[in-house]
């Protein structure tokens, strides 16, 4: 930082003597005052000036603006063949034909699998779905930041709304029985997003409630008396 020590008869002097020779404004100037000034006895003896200390102020470096990201097309050209191509190689390990259609939504990517063999794709309660669509999801996500993540959905064969319809009707009965008997009942183990299917079905059916219990993956919705 560049700074003047001046002196003078006057604070007021002293500072304008400081930022002419730092060939400034006041506004960009700290300034410190060492002394203040003094007559001293009968206006001699022991007579001090002003002494003031003139620093230049730092100029903060302007901050970049920060705008939005906005996605291209070649944004979403670009995550559709990382997708395809990520998918393509999983399935051909696997020994899986399939035709693969991905297309972008309001909700993030969608992309649904057509073959044959898709109950292998599926796997138990739709465990290896599930598994597949993470694996596309970190795959696809890998260079974003929080606020462009994009959400992937995997589906084939329509399982995830015939699977959504299935919870749905299966919460609906089990709380029937639990408002007749006055018990919980227990719920299998399920992923997140199948427990808040559970959930949501059942958040304005009168007289019970819902919450989760345990640990991943073993985690299960209950469903009891309010």
């Amino acid at each position: 930082m560049k700074w003047v020590e001046k002196s003078a008869k006057t604070v007021e002097e002293a500072v304008e003597l400081a930022i002419q020779e730092l060939n400034i404004t006041k506004d960009k100037a700290v300034i410190e005052i060492l002394e203040q000034p003094s007559k001293g006895f009968l206006g001699l003896i022991g007579s001090r000036l002003a002494r003031v200390k003139v620093t230049v102020k730092e100029e903060k470096a302007a901050e970049p603006e920060v705008s939005a990201k906005k996605e291209t097309s070649a944004d979403r050209s670009k995550e559709k063949d990382t997708a395809y191509g990520f998918l393509r190689e999983v399935l051909n390990c696997m020994d899986v034909k399939a035709e693969i259609k991905i297309k972008h939504t309001e909700a993030g990517l969608y992309i649904n699998l057509i073959g044959p063999k898709m109950g292998i794709i599926i796997g138990r309660r739709g465990q290896t779905l599930d598994s597949l669509q993470y694996l596309v999801s970190l795959v696809v996500n890998k260079d974003k930041g929080r606020d462009d993540y994009l959400r992937v959905v995997l589906d084939t064969e329509n399982y995830r709304s015939k699977r959504e319809e299935t919870l749905i009707r299966l919460a609906n009965r089990l709380a029937e029985r639990v408002v007749k008997t006055r018990k919980r009942m227990e719920l299998e183990p399920m992923n997140p997003y199948e427990r808040r299917i559970i959930h949501s079905a059942l958040q304005d059916y009168p007289g019970v409630i819902t919450y989760s219990e345990g640990e991943e993956p073993n985690r299960k919705v209950i469903i009891a008396c309010k």
